[in-house]
């Protein structure tokens, strides 16, 4: 049998991927344009280290950094989401897939690791700066859609004062690898595995912040209820490793949920209006429906104000093009 090439779906990044397929086995080819060569780096460093540390994520096996090709580690097309969404009882496996969260923010996270360069790869800790430049994208992004540049530039003034005073309210210490984008869409079945991929953005954070990746996910929509039994099973297996107080654990998740929507909702609207892949715009009216829930609590109740006296139910609602 010849070796073949074909072509894997792409993500909401630059990449593009190929699926490799040998005599017995296949790779995936993933290229990205020469501007991404710190991305590849992080994957390939970040990867190695949550290999080293017996979490399954794509292993290298050749890379040419200046043309911006890796070859890595294929873990076929199962993803968590197409198995999820053909459950009725889905909390089994949510059970699962927060085990391996708990398994990964077990690790002591390092600052540098090595690379495939000489330099070391260094991993960024989550900071107020880090958390205002992704909800900027809301304002940059989303809400010029339909308010002009004076009206838009009051409203993120305002937010932003908000917004600061709401990341300083944050109980829990940055001080666990996050990934950032730990949803049913990165979470592979592999030989009876579960495996982790796009890891290039990973950071040190919050440990809420993952969980709300997973529970808070854009893509597939689970109860209330369910959200709370994934959330309090968390907690239970959590207790003695973070000494986590309930409330004050459950408030970080909420703001870190509502800045996560904020990023999100501006995501969305900036690969459609920059990079034209209008298919996200789909999922927007759902991230506003996850923000409000997340937003009931009184600590919210001035970015509500604010939110409610400038966006519509309409527009909230609506798939903007």
């Amino acid at each position: 049998m010849k070796s073949k090439i074909l072509p894997i779906a792409g993500d909401a990044s630059f990449r593009k991927f190929y699926r490799l397929k040998l005599k017995n086995c296949s790779r995936v080819i993933v290229f990205a344009p020469r501007e991404k060569y710190n991305n590849l780096v992080a994957y390939t460093a970040i990867n190695k280290f949550l290999i080293n540390n017996k979490i399954l994520a794509p292993k290298l096996y050749e890379h040419n950094l200046q043309k911006g090709i890796l070859i890595v580690e294929d873990f076929g097309d199962t993803t968590f989401h197409k198995i999820l969404v053909k459950k009725n009882n889905k909390f089994p496996t949510y059970k699962k897939l927060v085990d391996l969260l708990i398994k990964i923010q077990k690790i002591k996270p390092k600052l540098k690791l090595q690379s495939i360069i000489k330099r070391p790869h260094i991993v960024k800790k989550y900071s107020s700066r880090i958390l205002h430049k992704e909800s900027d994208l809301f304002f940059d992004w989303y809400l010029p859609l339909f308010l002009d540049r004076k009206k838009n530039k009051k409203i993120k003034k305002k937010a932003k004062r908000i917004l600061a005073k709401l990341y300083s309210r944050l109980n829990f210490p940055n001080s666990c690898f996050v990934h950032r984008d730990y949803h049913v869409e990165n979470l592979m079945k592999f030989n009876k595995k579960i495996g982790v991929i796009d890891t290039q953005d990973a950071l040190i954070g919050n440990s809420a912040y993952d969980l709300v990746s997973l529970i808070d996910d854009v893509r597939i929509k689970i109860s209330s209820k369910l959200k709370n039994k994934i959330f309090d099973y968390y907690l239970k297996k959590t207790k003695k490793i973070h000494k986590i107080k309930k409330e004050k654990f459950f408030e970080d998740f909420n703001i870190l949920s509502v800045q996560r929507s904020l990023k999100i909702i501006g995501i969305f609207s900036r690969l459609s209006k920059r990079d034209k892949k209008n298919k996200y715009l789909k999922f927007i009216p759902y991230t506003w429906k996850l923000l409000e829930q997340r937003m009931r609590s009184e600590i919210f109740l001035e970015l509500r104000k604010i939110l409610e006296n400038n966006i519509s139910r309409r527009t909230r609602n609506k798939i903007i093009n």
